[in-house]
C-alpha cells in the first residue's frame, strides 16, 4: 500500500464569507518540488456588498500562480499589467528582485453577488535567480494543451510537460501543474512525472490506490504510479511537482529568499515606499512589523 501523506491543511478568511484553506507551508511538509505555499479559496459566493479586493503588496524570490474553477480577477502590478483572469487561464508573475501587485474584483461585477473559487500556488525560484527582473504571463485556457484519453480523463497541462504536451508557461525551473478530471467512476494510472509529486482536489473524494481520499486534503505522494478513481459524481484534481528544492527557503510575509539579509533589505524597502508602485493604485498594504 503507498504510504500517503494527507495534509487538510487550516482555514482563516480574508474577509466575511471569504474561506481560504492554507496547505502549504504545513509542519509536515514545507514544499512539493519548488511549489512552498498553496492556498484555496472558495468555494463561495460572496454578497453584493462584500470587498474581497487584494490591496497593494509587494513580492520577492517567488512566482506566483493564479487559477480559478469559477469568477474572475482583475491582476495589476507595477510593470504596467492590467490583467483580467477567467476559469482555466494561468496568471504566472515572477517577482524575482520585487514587484509590486493586486487582485480586485472586476469592474463588472463589482456590487454584484458572485461566486469565486481557485487556487494560488508560490513557486520558489532557484538560489542563482532570486533577483531575476520582474515578469507577468497570462496565458489564456484555449492555449494549454489539453488531452482527452481513453477511459473519460481529461488532462490541462498548466506548466511543465506531460504526456508529450508542454505548457507555453515560462518557468525557471523545472515545474509540474495539471488540473485533471476524472469521470464518474472512472480510472487512471499517473506515473512518476517529476521526483516529488502531490494531489489536490478542491471538492471531491477520490481513491488513490484503494485509499479513500476526501476533498481539500493535499496528498503528497511517496511513490509513483498510482491508481486514481473517481466516484458517481467523478472528480477533478490538480497535481503539482517537481526536483526538490536546491537550497532551503526562508518566508516572511510576502517575501522569500534563501538569503536572510534579502528579505531584511525588502523589508526595509517596503516600509520606506522605495519598491516600484502601481501609478493609479494606492491602496498599500501594511507590513508586519520586522523582527528580524
Amino acid at each position: 500500500m503507498n504510504d500517503l501523506l494527507r495534509i487538510p491543511g487550516r482555514v482563516t478568511h480574508l474577509v466575511d464569507e471569504f474561506p481560504v484553506r492554507r496547505l502549504l507551508p504545513a509542519a509536515a511538509r514545507r514544499s512539493v518540488g519548488p511549489f512552498i505555499f498553496f492556498d484555496h479559496f472558495g468555494p463561495t459566493t460572496l454578497a453584493a456588498e462584500t470587498n474581497s479586493d487584494l490591496g497593494v503588496h509587494p513580492h520577492i524570490g517567488i512566482a506566483t500562480v493564479t487559477y480559478l474553477f469559477e469568477g474572475s480577477l482583475l491582476h495589476r502590478d507595477s510593470l504596467g499589467t492590467v490583467q483580467t483572469i477567467t476559469p482555466g487561464a494561468i496568471n504566472w508573475m515572477t517577482a524575482g528582485r520585487g514587484i509590486v501587485h493586486s487582485e480586485r474584483t472586476v469592474d463588472a461585477e463589482r456590487g454584484k453577488e458572485r461566486r469565486q473559487h481557485g487556487l494560488q500556488l508560490w513557486v520558489a525560484l532557484p538560489p542563482d535567480q532570486e533577483t531575476v527582473a520582474p515578469s507577468f504571463q497570462h496565458v489564456a485556457a484555449a492555449d494549454l494543451p489539453l488531452l482527452e484519453l481513453e477511459g473519460g480523463v481529461q488532462i490541462r497541462v498548466l506548466a511543465g510537460s506531460a504526456f508529450d504536451r508542454t505548457s507555453p508557461v515560462k518557468t525557471l525551473s523545472a515545474t509540474l501543474y495539471l488540473d485533471v478530471y476524472l469521470s464518474p467512476g472512472h480510472e487512471f494510472t499517473l506515473p512518476a512525472l517529476a521526483p516529488e509529486m502531490a494531489l489536490y482536489s478542491p471538492e471531491h473524494t477520490v481513491m488513490i490506490d484503494d485509499q479513500e481520499i476526501t476533498g481539500q486534503q493535499l496528498v503528497v505522494l511517496q511513490q509513483a504510479p498510482v491508481k486514481l478513481r473517481a466516484g458517481q459524481s467523478g472528480a477533478r484534481l490538480v497535481v503539482i511537482g517537481g526536483a526538490p528544492l536546491e537550497k532551503p527557503v526562508r518566508m516572511w510575509w510576502n517575501f522569500v529568499s534563501t538569503d536572510r539579509s534579502r528579505i531584511a533589505a525588502a523589508a526595509q524597502r517596503w516600509d520606506q515606499g522605495l519598491f516600484e508602485q502601481i501609478s493609479d493604485d494606492q491602496d498599500l498594504i501594511t507590513a508586519p512589523p520586522w523582527k528580524g
